[in-house]
């Protein structure tokens, strides 16, 4: 079980924290979203096979179980209510939504997860624009 959180949401959460928040507190940064990792599994296949049809059949077809690692946690839960009370914030992505942008990113970005894979990628940074 993890508490799935969208990456620009954090961003935001990181800038209240920084912005409003009081020095010397500490903010727990959460989406209130707790999905088991096999349900997210599941629901990336989904979204795979919607946007990109595998002539193969479904993706969720290719699921393969592994055991555990020696001491993982079964739930990582945040509280958040501080940062929403104090600073106001709250992610303005569902889970859902955050899921479909994450899943576009990676796909419009192959040739750099394939960097990635191949242990080509040397921390260069995307979406930087050339001085000019």
């Amino acid at each position: 079980m993890r508490d799935w959180l969208y990456v620009e949401d954090h961003a935001r959460a990181l800038h209240a924290v920084v912005t409003r928040g009081r020095v010397g507190e500490t903010y727990n940064i959460g989406g209130h979203n707790e999905k088991r990792n096999i349900d997210v599994v599941r629901m990336i296949c989904e979204l795979l096979d919607e946007v990109v049809p595998s002539p193969l059949g479904p993706r969720s077809s290719l699921i393969t179980f592994v055991p555990d690692r020696p001491g993982h946690d079964l739930r990582y839960a945040i509280d958040a209510s501080k940062i929403e009370g104090e600073l106001g914030w709250r992610p303005q992505e569902t889970f859902e939504s955050g899921l479909r942008k994450t899943v576009a990113w990676y796909l419009a970005n192959r040739a750099w997860c394939r960097r990635v894979q191949e242990g080509r990628y040397q921390r260069e940074r995307l979406g930087l624009q050339a001085a000019g």
